[in-house]
């Protein structure tokens, strides 16, 4: 009977074959101890590149510039961009540390500048993506993912509201839809509105504006103009919508304004429309509304800029300042009275009222404002 062979290596060897089966046993054990080494030894490498990774981008953060202008564009890289390049678990992780209410049915948090809500094209992270990571953080594994109940834009940081179940999101999205929930707003602007307080009513449609890039953006689309002297009925466009914006100044210099805006309706960018197209009050860091036709950083005046530590060639740094103050949510659910939410402003915002010479209403003012 023949003896059995083994392929190893490229050698045919036979198990009669003593000095072969030694450098057999010799070559499959040095083989398979340097298989099992290889292992450990490539998480080891892989440990190490990682730690390297990290030191190199420690050592590579831009220095505290001795120059009062970089120094100022530094801090509003730092106040701005510090959620938006993190891993899913680090955001997670920040939004529960600003988690502003938090019942059976509800979570609600406060919404950091520079992350859109939803994802699209070139989005790296959003709020969506993390929802499921934030309900284990709070409700442990084997908790659902948190729901949306309305959105923010990108820019616009403040009161957010998430729901437990599908059922209960779509509740509040209903209340939102039929205007019952109470939402204001503070924004900075770079001049005061003539009179300090009243209501925008100003149809708003989307239109392609012409330039040297083409884009579109949300405009007016008055129903009257005046012609000679005289108030002249427009054909209205079927694109344009309703849109009512109540407003009122808190605080105001000679060049710029605290302002509280009470959205009525809930068209996109509905609150910078008004307030650059309607009231030529455009929001401090409203690099898309600031000009009709071009997209580019909001010129600002040299006042308002030395105020704030800038040139104008580093006007693009400055971030939106919108802020989703309050919400006042209705009875809902098991619980019979409503919901007053209130969120802290971001600290970019802060400092650019101290800086801007503006006050911050005192705490009775501020409470008569969110009784109104």
């Amino acid at each position: 009977m023949a003896a059995p062979r083994w392929s190893v290596l490229g050698f045919w060897i036979r198990r009669n074959s003593q000095g072969l089966g030694s450098l057999f046993v010799l070559v499959s054990k040095s083989f398979c101890s340097a298989a099992a080494a290889s292992e450990p030894l490539n998480a080891q490498r892989l440990a190490e590149k990682l730690r390297a990774q990290k030191q190199e981008q420690v050592t590579k953060k831009e220095p505290v510039s001795t120059n009062p202008v970089q120094r100022r564009v530094q801090e509003l890289v730092r106040y701005t961009r510090q959620l938006q390049r993190v891993h899913p678990n680090v955001l997670a992780k920040a939004l529960t540390r600003g988690i502003l209410h938090q019942d059976k049915n509800l979570v609600v948090i406060n919404k950091p500048y520079g992350l859109p809500v939803h994802g699209g094209p070139g989005v790296q992270l959003c709020i969506s993506d993390v929802l499921p990571i934030l309900a284990k953080m709070l409700h442990g594994h084997k908790a659902e993912p948190l729901h949306l109940c309305h959105r923010l834009d990108k820019e616009t940081t403040g009161v957010m509201v998430l729901a437990w179940d599908k059922d209960m999101a779509h509740q509040v999205q209903e209340l939102f839809k039929t205007r019952q929930v109470v939402k204001k707003y503070w924004a900075i602007t770079v001049s005061v509105p003539m009179p300090s307080a009243g209501v925008v009513d100003i149809p708003i449609m989307e239109k392609e504006a012409q330039g040297q890039q083409q884009h579109h953006k949300m405009t007016l689309s008055p129903s009257y103009r005046m012609e000679d002297g005289k108030m002249v009925k427009m054909r209205s466009s079927r694109k344009a919508q309703v849109a009512v914006t109540q407003y009122r100044v808190l605080s105001s210099t000679l060049s710029s304004a605290l302002m509280e805006l009470h959205p009525i309706t809930g068209i996109k960018h509905q609150l910078r429309v008004h307030l650059s197209f309607g009231l030529d009050c455009p929001v401090l860091g409203d690099h898309k509304y600031s000009d009709w036709n071009k997209l580019a950083p909001q010129k600002l005046s040299v006042g308002t800029l030395k105020k704030l530590g800038l040139k104008q060639s580093k006007a693009r740094y400055i971030p939106l300042h919108l802020h989703a103050r309050q919400l006042i949510l209705p009875a809902l659910g098991s619980r019979k009275e409503e919901l007053n939410l209130v969120c802290k402003l971001p600290h970019f915002f802060a400092r650019s009222l101290r800086r801007l010479g503006l006050e911050m209403p005192n705490q009775d003012q501020s409470n008569n404002s969110e009784t109104q």
